[in-house]
């Protein structure tokens, strides 16, 4: 599956201006020094918990930890010239250095340390691309497809071999590929239908088997992709899993996530016409995500992380709620996109208070 996206998705020039580890962590003691004795430490933890015969793995994992970080800052972080205020370094390091931790703690005996590379490095790998698109002739988004295409190149730049290391490969292919999300409308027989997959709304990692079923049948028969789709559900609960932080942070990731939407269209937040987008985003669509599109998958997702949304749920209404009932009739003529942005920080400290 991944053999046919390397050359639609080819090396880029933030690629070629990081293409190992070695420049990687160049980068990073410059721009973030403290990484590194922090990766230092995710190895030397990951030696302690699984023993010796982990020691190849982790040391692999941990120079294609820093291709990823180094390339994600340069491309979308402060580093580079094209910053997005959600998908950049800071991101990867939410998932690597916060929800990670807190899913290994909660399911410590469901996660071997093969596990665990994997899930740390889909958290640095998932966002890798964000500005494709066209059709990918599949259920895949084309941020996600060119971020597989990429991440297979980080770990054959990492010393990891496509065919003995396969079980990677195929985790963080299908990882990836369960990270991309529909915001569409669901349609009623979307969980029968593959036609009907790539508007089915919500993550694409509950419906992958049905996908492998039409590209590749009889991919039951092959443990390592079947242990494979398992962790996708995990990966998919471990990215979304901001719904089950504490609201204020939970609200923080809604302002990043509405900031780097209204640049994506064009739209400056300081002025009229970002108004409108930025309240039904922070509204509706925060509405429509939380209770009617987001779900964990796996159950050490549910189990880490769905108390933390339950809490997490009357407040939100009550929030998005004060945020309608302070523009009653849509933003006024003087107001601007950050003007929206700010009443909804404002509320949301009145609402975590």
């Amino acid at each position: 599956m991944r053999t046919q996206w390397l050359s639609r998705y080819p090396v880029d020039p933030i690629e070629t201006a990081l293409p190992d580890a070695d420049a990687a962590a160049a980068l990073l003691f410059s721009r973030r020094p403290e990484l590194l004795p922090w990766l230092a430490r995710w190895q030397q933890e990951l030696m302690a918990r699984f023993g010796p015969a982990l020691q190849h793995d982790a040391a692999r994992a941990s120079a294609a930890l820093r291709i990823a970080l180094a390339r994600m800052g340069l491309r979308y972080g402060s580093w580079g010239t094209d910053y997005h205020a959600y998908h950049n370094e800071n991101h990867a390091l939410e998932l690597l250095d916060g929800r990670l931790g807190r899913l290994v703690r909660h399911a410590d005996g469901a996660l071997d340390g093969r596990d665990r590379i994997a899930l740390a490095l889909f958290s640095t790998c998932h966002d890798l691309r964000q500005r494709e698109s066209g059709d990918t002739g599949s259920p895949l988004g084309a941020n996600e497809v060119a971020s597989i295409a990429e991440t297979v190149r980080i770990l054959d730049a990492a010393g990891f071999d496509q065919q003995h290391d396969g079980w990677l490969y195929r985790s963080l292919e299908l990882s990836i590929a369960g990270s991309t999300f529909d915001a569409g409308p669901l349609p009623p027989d979307s969980r029968s239908n593959t036609a009907e997959l790539a508007a089915r709304g919500g993550p694409l990692a509950p419906h992958l088997g049905e996908w492998l079923d039409v590209i590749e049948p009889g991919w039951g028969d092959h443990p390592a992709t079947v242990h494979a789709l398992e962790l996708a559900q995990t990966a998919s609960g471990l990215d979304t899993a901001n719904v089950a932080e504490p609201l204020l942070e939970l609200v923080a990731s809604s302002i990043r996530l509405c900031e780097e939407r209204e640049m994506r269209a064009g739209r400056a937040i300081g002025s009229h016409e970002s108004a409108a987008a930025c309240l039904t985003f922070l509204t509706d669509a925060q509405e429509r995500f939380f209770f009617d599109l987001h779900r964990f998958c796996s159950e050490p997702g549910r189990e880490t992380f769905a108390a933390g949304k339950a809490a997490n749920a009357q407040p939100l209404r009550a929030l998005v709620d004060a945020l309608r009932a302070a523009y009653p009739s849509g933003p006024a003529p003087q107001h601007c996109g950050l003007d929206v942005i700010r009443t909804f920080a404002h509320l949301a400290l009145h609402h975590a208070g």
